[in-house]
Parts: C-alpha cells; structure tokens; sequence
C-alpha cells in the first residue's frame, strides 16, 4: 500500500454519483438497503469530521 491509494476516494464518490443501470432490475427491499448503507456511510463521514473539529483541532491552537 503506498500514500497515492490511500487518499483515492474515487470508488466513494462513484459509490455515491453513479448512473442507475437499466438491465438491473430493482426492487423495494434493494433500494432500502442502499438507501440505509448511503446514509449510515454519510453519518460515519460526519462524526469523523465532527470529532476531529472537537478533539484534534484544540489540541493544535493551544
């Protein structure tokens, strides 16, 4: 693993923008499980910038 892959968030941002396919089909429970993982990946992100605001921050302005 070297520095260049670590911050590559292009399959995150694919995961997140991507174009419906029309050959897949789809169905309620899918969509569900999508729509739950999207949102529980966003409130991850969020709480990580959250507490890096919090906790990392002040320890660098003292």
């Amino acid at each position: 693993m070297n520095g260049k892959n670590l911050f590559n968030f292009g399959p995150v941002l694919g995961y997140y923008f991507r174009k419906n396919d029309p050959n897949r089909k789809s169905n309620f429970n899918l969509k569900t499980m999508h729509f739950i993982n999207k949102l529980s990946l966003a409130m991850f992100l969020i709480c990580l910038v959250v507490m890096f605001v919090r906790y990392i921050l002040p320890a660098f302005t003292r």
